[in-house]
């Protein structure tokens, strides 16, 4: 939980930075960065080293997501911006899946500090940004005639109530996702009597298979419902089947097909989302605003979801502590959304500021 806080600290200062100093140059640093604080677990000896190899990798790490988004919701033609950054988060599945793979195979054969290694595998994709990806040309010019970007800025009349509407909304929906994914292979071996690499696997198809979501939110967000109303709707969806999960599916093939719906609109929601996310902030505080309202709230959601449900467990059972920490908290995100501003999707997003100032 320390990790996760000081981590998520680190990560708005580190989005603040790539409003100031750009997306490309800070990207490339995050990856060198997180591959490194990641790989340094392998070798942690005690627990003061590995919560900072934690807080390290969950900051640079986590800069990704700010970085890459708002560079993409800037160059992305405004007709496809919800595609393309949809398009950007399933690549956050298919990492799952992939390193879901490597655990079932070295888990069992080599421990866990092997498998932190594999942090290194992404360092040499530098060369790849490096080679293939330009600066925002919306905020070079920005940069050289506007004062620097500031965190106070996000509290300003006009900013305040969206930027917190935004935070709480992502909080309660990542203390869903800790518990639907980052307990579920716990839930699944205790609970259900599922072999641990079998709990592996069956996330990770999950993950796999939740790219149906993103793809369908995505599609629907940009071309037939706003993706405030998208977002909305795949929430609750995803709160449904969280319940259909929990109480309508025992066997291991029931688990998977239950589990995997409800990661279809669970993880859909992330895809249409982050284009709202986005749109929401202006040029000049586009990174630090997506830092602080979707990252920082995701990190603590990350860090107090399992808690919560791990203390539940324990007092109360597996079942009613995955439907506290899992269902409930959906519901709470669907409600807060409604707060928002709904918004006509392939605006420029130069206009959806100019609207949201109305």
């Amino acid at each position: 939980g320390v990790a996760f806080a000081v981590g998520g600290l680190g990560l708005v200062w580190l989005g603040l930075l790539a409003d100031r100093y750009g997306r490309r140059t800070m990207i490339m640093f995050g990856t060198i960065a997180s591959s490194l604080f990641v790989t340094a677990h392998a070798v942690a000896t005690s627990l003061v080293p590995l919560a900072v190899a934690r807080a390290g990798s969950i900051a640079c790490g986590g800069l990704l997501y700010p970085a890459t988004g708002a560079l993409v919701a800037e160059e992305a033609p405004p007709r496809i911006r919800g595609l393309m950054t949809g398009l950007l988060q399933i690549a956050y599945p298919v990492g799952w899946f992939l390193a879901s793979l490597l655990a079932a195979l070295l888990l069992q054969s080599y421990g866990w500090r092997v498998l932190f290694l594999t942090g290194l595998i992404s360092i040499p994709f530098v060369f790849v940004i490096r080679r293939v990806v330009r600066e925002s040309a919306r905020l070079a010019p920005r940069q050289e005639h506007e004062s620097r970007a500031s965190i106070r800025e996000l509290f300003v009349p006009g900013m305040r109530r969206r930027t917190l509407t935004l935070f709480f909304a992502q909080y309660f929906f990542v203390v869903a996702y800790g518990g639907a994914f980052i307990f579920a292979p716990t839930y699944f071996h205790e609970e259900r009597g599922f072999e641990i690499a079998g709990t592996a696997t069956l996330v990770g198809l999950s993950n796999l298979i939740g790219l149906v979501g993103y793809l369908a939110a995505a599609w629907v967000g940009e071309f037939y419902l706003t993706r405030r109303t998208t977002t909305i709707i795949w929430t609750l969806l995803g709160s449904l089947f969280f319940m259909v999960f929990l109480w309508l599916s025992e066997s291991y093939a029931q688990s998977l097909v239950a589990f995997s719906v409800m990661a279809i609109f669970l993880l859909g929601t992330a895809a249409v989302k982050f284009a709202y996310i986005a749109e929401l902030f202006p040029t000049r505080l586009r990174a630090t605003g997506i830092a602080f309202s979707s990252s920082l709230a995701g990190t603590l959601g990350q860090a107090s979801g399992p808690a919560l449900i791990g203390w539940l467990a324990d007092t109360r059972g597996w079942d009613f502590a995955m439907f506290c920490g899992g269902a409930l908290p959906l519901l709470a995100a669907a409600f807060l959304y409604l707060f928002l501003k709904p918004l006509p999707s392939g605006l420029d997003v130069d206009e959806v500021q100019r609207r949201l100032a109305q």
